[in-house]
């Protein structure tokens, strides 16, 4: 009983705290969430709360994927485009980021583009790009 805890606590789930308030109101700062560890690429779409290590600071961090490998993914005037098209958010404040441009930009294979929900406090692929999906540490279980 204690090895198939331990295994899966090494290879399959762990906890983690969430050290900002990047994906607020999603999750809140300091909350534990699960992450799942063992998953297939093909899991990761938009819309995937993934980990993975910060090209910052080398911690853990907890990201919305927006666009994957191929697309196409700009902000005008706080909306997401993804391939020119607007993309429903509805749990982002536009109006806390009113005025916010960016790209667009292409996405290369293989990887993903991230964005906080809470835009205006947060550091995403807007500031270090895309990230390798062979980078990613696990995916979030629920929100």
């Amino acid at each position: 009983m204690v090895a198939a805890l331990l295994v899966t606590r090494l290879w399959v789930i762990e906890p983690l705290t969430v050290a900002s308030d990047s994906m607020e109101p999603a999750v809140a700062e300091n909350s534990t969430v699960l992450m799942l560890k063992a998953f297939p690429p093909a899991q990761v779409k938009r819309g995937t709360l993934i980990v993975f290590t910060s090209p910052e600071g080398g911690t853990p961090t907890l990201k919305r994927v927006v666009a994957v490998g191929g697309q196409f993914v700009a902000i005008e005037d706080s909306i997401l485009l993804v391939d020119g098209k607007a993309v429903p958010e509805p749990g982002i404040d536009h109006t806390r980021i009113d005025g916010t441009y960016f790209g667009p930009v292409q996405v290369p294979e293989g990887q993903v583009f991230v964005l906080g929900d809470n835009r205006a406090g947060s550091i995403d692929s807007r500031d270090y790009g895309s990230v390798p999906l062979e980078n990613l540490l696990g995916i979030l279980l629920l929100p």
